[in-house]
């Protein structure tokens, strides 16, 4: 037997509504985590459903964790300090919230569909169909810190050269066989 573990990770987005990009609370989103390929759900509900006992999916995207982020090695931890506030005795906790972009906003032809978003190196069988080949570039800069000014509320980022700017990381769209949807490509 072989012994592949995976992690979801579902997220509900109404329609209309929040479409560009949602929150990933304290933990960056990302392919794999504590040893397991994660791959993030997308489903689309109606904001406002004829029925309010039931919510049919508008769209659903399954993507593998790397097409929103492909650093593995971060580890979020969160911090705190103490002796904040006119007496003292407050705590500052450093609870970060990351906002990701969500696999709507950075494609074309998702909508309406379902569509599987993985690895190019991923195999699928012959269920399945390949509607688009995406390929995303590591970006120049990577934020390693920031500091914030609790006087002015200013954040300022901390960047240093991305020694991996440029590489590329391969992705496909897959659909189900026997489905007519568009084929997959990036927004413009």
């Amino acid at each position: 037997m072989v012994n592949e573990p995976l992690g979801l990770e579902l997220k509900g987005l109404q329609y209309p509504g929040r479409i560009t990009n949602y929150d990933s609370n304290s933990q960056v989103p990302t392919g794999v985590h504590n040893g397991r390929t994660v791959y993030y759900v997308f489903g689309r509900y109606p904001k406002e459903p004829l029925n309010l006992k039931k919510y049919p999916v508008h769209d659903l995207i399954i993507c593998h964790g790397d097409f929103i982020n492909a650093d593995h090695d971060y580890v979020h931890i969160n911090k705190s300090i103490k002796g904040f506030g006119s007496y003292g005795d407050i705590m500052i906790r450093d609870r970060k919230m990351y906002v990701a972009p969500t696999p709507y906003a950075l494609t074309e032809g998702t909508e309406n569909q379902i569509t599987l978003i993985t690895l190019a190196s991923v195999k699928q069988n012959d269920d399945f169909k390949k509607v688009g080949h995406l390929t995303r570039i590591e970006a120049e800069k990577l934020i390693i810190g920031y500091e914030f000014d609790l006087v002015t509320n200013d954040i300022k980022a901390k960047q240093i050269d991305n020694p991996n700017a440029g590489r590329t990381h391969e992705f496909c769209a897959y659909r189900i066989f026997s489905d007519n949807g568009p084929e997959v490509s990036f927004s413009r």
